[in-house]
């Protein structure tokens, strides 16, 4: 089949609504002569090889993407989203969202060429109560994964992952948005977690997207931190209340607290790695507390510098800065594992690695002794 110019084009023009930007952004980014650039953007000539991977790199998309003629992208479920909420997306959101589904792509194709086995969960909806649904759904995947019913998930991330399910962390300019959840034409579910917020919100944040996932056929899901009224919103809130803190716990556990106050909310909010918030909303709900006493730990909260991130957890100094720059880019350090195993294996080269990585070549050796010395899982 002859390369396709003008689907080369449109690819090109789509990408650039999708990040903002406009031709002299992509030429100042690229370097790619203005000639040259509007010769390729209309479609009149065929791009050279290392044009393609400059602008793919440019694009966050695998250059795969840029040459074939039926490959679908990324943006054909960000059309959608872009149409309904793209007044939410800054440019660097919408860069941070086109990076997130990158990765989301290239761990889809890790797990195909290395079976990943995911368990199967499916939970159909029933009645008209969406917290009662929360609930059920809650209850039944702990169930699946063969949790107590008074036993608290120990990884939640390793959750999702097991369903299947790709989720990132990446900051987010627009703190209003919690998370977000699409359905990938290839990647399938993939959800990303706003890394702004602090880890007890972003853990809650990837039970709620999670909802989202399991009992929705959507294409996509954006979640605003101040979105109580919306009924979807609020089944998914109870799915994840209920699934970090599960009632039998509850019950049998929190009840023998004999006086609940700024110190006790805070004790059980670290223990269980949940907000404040989350915590005493839960304890109402269960009538463990009065409404006295929900008002009085209202302006209870954990210190942030108490939240231990669970992907860095006790590692201090350099190693402790080098894996927070990796979250910060989006990375999950179970990703940079599965990449690294991947080019120990040779799946994958050198410098295929560096781009699944979204690095230079360069840094790969750091990364590499970074991952031998830590032990990072």
């Amino acid at each position: 089949m002859s390369f396709d110019r003008a689907a080369f084009a449109d690819k090109i023009r789509r990408s650039m609504e999708h990040l903002g930007v406009d031709g002299n952004e992509v030429m100042v980014g690229t370097g790619i002569p203005e000639a040259r650039f509007l010769i390729l953007r209309a479609g009149s000539a065929d791009p050279t090889g290392d044009e393609v991977l400059i602008l793919a790199d440019y694009f966050d998309s695998d250059y795969k993407f840029f040459i074939s003629n039926e490959r679908l992208a990324a943006f054909e479920e960000t059309d959608s989203l872009y149409r309904k909420h793209g007044e939410l997306f800054s440019k660097s959101d919408r860069r941070a969202i086109q990076q997130f589904l990158y990765l989301c792509e290239c761990e889809s194709w890790l797990w195909k060429s290395n079976p990943h086995r995911s368990e199967s969960f499916g939970f159909a909806p029933q009645g008209s109560n969406f917290k009662r649904q929360g609930h059920a759904a809650a209850s039944e995947l702990r169930s699946h994964f063969g949790y107590r019913d008074d036993q608290i998930p120990s990884d939640l991330f390793r959750d999702i992952r097991k369903l299947g399910i790709h989720v990132f962390r990446r900051k987010l300019e627009n703190s209003s948005i919690s998370g977000v959840m699409i359905r990938h034409p290839e990647a399938g579910r993939c959800i990303l977690v706003n890394y702004d917020e602090d880890v007890y919100r972003q853990r809650f944040t990837a039970a709620h997207e999670l909802a989202h996932a399991l009992m929705e056929d959507s294409e996509f899901n954006v979640s605003l931190s101040r979105d109580g009224s919306n009924l979807i919103e609020v089944r998914a809130n109870a799915f994840a209340s209920h699934y970090l803190i599960p009632p039998v716990f509850a019950r049998s556990v929190l009840t023998r607290i004999a006086t609940w106050n700024d110190t006790t909310i805070i004790e059980w909010a670290k223990r269980l790695k949940v907000s404040t918030e989350v915590l005493r909303i839960s304890l109402k709900e269960q009538r463990i507390i009065d409404n006295i006493t929900f008002n009085q730990l209202k302006g209870s909260r954990v210190p942030r510098d108490q939240k231990i991130d669970p992907e860095i957890g006790s590692e201090t100094g350099r190693t402790r800065d080098r894996k927070l720059s990796l979250l910060q880019r989006g990375l999950s350090m179970r990703y940079v594992n599965e990449c690294l195993e991947a080019l120990d294996n040779r799946r994958i080269s050198h410098a295929r690695a560096a781009e699944m990585l979204m690095v230079r070549e360069d840094e790969m050796g750091e990364i590499k002794a970074l991952f031998t010395v830590s032990g990072a899982q």
